[in-house]
């Protein structure tokens, strides 16, 4: 019975965090620990932003900020 119960937990769990990920990317903000590990891997020579960093930088791609095409979600 434990086993399951511990099933059950990983199984929401992991669709908790499926649901919140999805729910990010659909408001612009993408998943920092993802960034990272991808910023690590194919970018070892260089520092990847700070986790404050990398929330203003979708926060600005998200609202268009320093575009020059004109786009403005508000």
């Amino acid at each position: 019975m434990e086993a399951a119960s511990q099933n059950l937990r990983d199984r929401w769990k992991a669709l908790s965090k499926c649901v919140c990920d999805g729910a990010r990317l659909m408001v612009g903000q993408g998943d920092y620990a993802a960034y990272a590990a991808h910023a690590a891997r194919t970018h070892p020579d260089q520092a990847p932003m700070t986790e404050i960093e990398f929330f203003r930088h979708r926060e600005n791609t998200r609202f268009g900020v320093g575009n020059t095409s004109g786009f403005r979600c508000c």
